[in-house]
């Protein structure tokens, strides 16, 4: 679908000339199931869709097909003034100051329409970020459910009463920070916006957020729900575009009191040195290299689709996914043989068809990385058991990769790849094995398969790593925190640590006089 769009070349008023686009701020859409919808393209801004003030534009592409979808606004340093500015009324003038159940009354109202609109927002990502429709309707129904649990943390922000003596009244409570500062990555572009928006809302702070280039269109439409919901205009306010430009200026501008972040490593600590002359709050939820470990007494078959759904999930685009597989040696030819057999039978492929498990890599770029580390592994002397290779020559398809014959030191097992490659290595004892897991510089996640609860437990507090699932893997749950240790972040995402993020605690002492009879 190609959007309705007209350029002409204008003169500023310091004589440089500059492409001016008209866009329609709403622009038809039909999905591949035949689904036609209306889909925003304008910045989100003080409760309406506009134009960018430069008037610059930026296609979107799909990825399963590698053509244009349409084009969106393209927000510059100036749109994001004029945001933070709506956002900084909107929390100055009622929203931080609204009535707990009237903040839990808008978020509740939002978590029902992302349902009743789920179908057309799982068909927007599956569009947009070329996952299947599979993940997309997951990763929908975990957004609705989020979004009604911080509703329900809206009025339970409690402070303490503290006991200093007979001659003071000493208390604290926790207030909202002011505008935050969001910044959400291309693969779960939805979801994410929920992670952010969500806890920002039930804790009485106001959003500018900036979705992926990739995929803003989700983002968007789930802008005209935040406006039928009842929320405030000001409160959340959406600018499409790019990091170097928006997301730096959110992180230098002085009206913005906390950077939420969701990407890489490397992005998430120029962020931090960003935001450091303006002394943000910072949280990032980053880059993982996590272990999936397989004992000898697992239910090895239960385990074997665990470990694929771990790594080839959201076709490997996870930030958590379980990318070095580690089974013990008296299991190790049985478990390998079967993970080969049923990662084969997974259908990869149009995210619209039926049965389709692994859809699209989001980019070009992103399928050009993978397959250079396809390169990598081979080179380094790895051996390709499985995948291994693009599927077909149009839309940014591979097929599901396992590498066995891994050493720890090889780039394949050390370095962050983002998409179905998994490598697959031997271990014999318990030690052996948790000295390998964390000899990472992350600390996203792990997986533990076994039938030995004291083993279980055990070895998950010896992990380090901020998630541990045990005979299962991206098992998310809305009130289940979720975050890294080292270099995979600071803070946490969902269930109650996550309003820690968007609060401060203030502390009032009051000196009471000795009472006069």
């Amino acid at each position: 679908m190609l959007s309705r769009t007209t350029s002409r070349l204008v003169n500023n008023r310091l004589g440089f000339i500059r492409l001016y686009s008209s866009l329609n701020l709403r622009v038809p859409v039909t999905l591949p199931n035949g689904v036609t919808y209306e889909q925003p393209t304008g910045l989100f801004i003080n409760g309406e869709f506009v134009p960018s003030r430069q008037h610059k534009t930026f296609e979107v592409i799909n990825p399963s097909t590698e053509e244009e979808i349409t084009h969106v606004y393209e927000a510059r340093e100036d749109d994001v003034d004029v945001a933070v500015a709506a956002a900084k009324e909107a929390f100055d003038n009622g929203w931080s100051q609204s009535n707990p159940e009237d903040r839990a009354r808008g978020l509740f109202k939002l978590a029902d329409l992302i349902e009743e609109h789920a179908e057309t927002l799982a068909g927007i990502e599956s569009l947009d970020n070329g996952k299947s429709l599979l993940c997309s309707r997951a990763d929908v129904a975990l957004v609705s459910k989020y979004l009604r649990s911080c509703g329900g943390w809206a009025d339970k922000l409690y402070g303490d009463v503290i006991d200093t003596g007979k001659d003071y009244f000493s208390y604290s409570v926790r207030e909202p920070l002011g505008v935050c500062g969001q910044i959400i990555p291309w693969n779960f572009p939805l979801l994410m916006w929920s992670w952010k928006v969500g806890p920002a809302l039930a804790t009485g702070n106001t959003v500018v957020l900036k979705p992926a280039e990739a995929t803003p269109l989700s983002a968007l439409y789930a802008c005209q729900l935040v406006q039928e919901a009842g929320i405030p205009r000001g409160v959340v306010n959406i600018l499409p575009g790019f990091g170097k430009i928006v997301g730096e200026r959110l992180c230098t501008h002085p009206n913005v009191k906390k950077i939420a972040f969701t990407g890489s490593t490397a992005t998430g600590r120029h962020i931090m040195k960003s935001a450091a002359d303006t002394i943000k709050k910072v949280t990032l939820e980053l880059g993982g290299k996590s272990p999936n470990i397989v004992f000898s007494d697992a239910d090895l078959d239960k385990a074997v689709k665990s470990i694929a759904f771990g790594i080839f999930y959201n076709s490997g685009e996870v930030c958590c996914a379980g990318s070095r597989v580690y089974v013990q040696d008296t299991v190790y030819d049985e478990v390998l043989e079967k993970f080969k057999e049923y990662t084969e039978s997974l259908v990869v492929g149009d995210p619209f068809q039926k049965d389709v498990f692994q859809g699209a890599q989001t980019s070009q770029m992103q399928l050009d990385k993978i397959l250079d580390y396809v390169k990598i592994g081979t080179n380094e002397g790895a051996r390709v058991v499985a995948g291994g290779e693009r599927k077909g020559d149009k839309g940014y398809f591979i097929k599901p990769t396992i590498f066995a014959d891994v050493s720890e030191d090889m780039r394949i097992v050390k370095e962050e790849i983002f998409g179905p490659i998994v490598t697959v290595s031997k271990f014999s004892t318990v030690d052996e094995v948790v000295s390998a897991a964390n000899d990472s510089v992350y600390g996203l996640a792990a997986g533990i398969h076994t039938k030995d609860v004291n083993k279980a437990i055990n070895v998950s507090k010896r992990i380090k790593a901020g998630t541990i699932w045990i005979n299962t893997y991206n098992d998310f749950h809305q009130n289940v925190p979720f975050g890294g240790f080292n270099s995979s972040g600071i803070g946490r995402e969902m269930g109650a640590a996550a309003l820690d993020n968007y609060t401060q605690t203030k502390s009032v002492r009051m000196s009471i006089d000795k009472p006069q009879y």
